[in-house]
């Protein structure tokens, strides 16, 4: 098994709301856990190879799940300057690079004014050569873009302005 299934395994296991999944192969024996502490997911693989006796584990690697996007009540500045109080920002759930588009010649996600739904993918940050889909956890209309196509963003910042009425 590469790790390209393995990355995809667990990102069904993340979304499926599973806690623990055990996959035992040929010659590989994995067991992804997912432990949720305050909003972060924290997801265990652990390989053993599936050899006759009693099996050591070979590695156990902390990999990072990809959380939804985090959503807080206009908690930007600018926001509240503005009197926008009742626009929901939409944040950042990672670090990377944010892409408005799915490719170059394709147009972009969504555009201020634009109506979106629970799931609407709004953007993809790269992470380590990841492409990660950011998709709303709020159904409203866009009010505002707050990060330019192909720019750096961190952890926690805010991307969009959503009026939820």
């Amino acid at each position: 098994m590469d790790l390209k299934e393995i990355q995809n395994l667990i990102k069904f296991v993340a979304k499926s709301g599973a806690s623990e999944v055990k996959l035992e192969m040929d010659d590989v024996k994995i067991t992804i856990k997912t432990a949720s502490d305050d909003s972060r997911e924290t997801t265990f693989v652990q390989q053993i190879p599936a050899v006759g006796g009693a099996a050591t584990p070979q590695s156990v690697t902390p990999v990072q799940a990809t959380p939804p996007a985090t959503i807080t009540q206009a908690a930007t500045e600018e926001s509240v300057s503005d009197g926008n109080s009742k626009y929901i920002t939409i944040k950042s759930p990672i670090i990377g690079t944010l892409y408005r588009k799915p490719s170059p010649d394709k147009s972009t996600f969504v555009e201020v004014g634009d109506t979106i739904k629970v799931g609407d993918v709004l953007c993809i940050i790269e992470a380590m050569k990841l492409f990660n889909e950011i998709e709303s956890e709020v159904s409203g209309k866009i009010v505002k873009v707050l990060v330019d196509d192909s720019s750096p963003v961190e952890f926690d910042q805010p991307l969009f302005l959503v009026d939820p009425s």
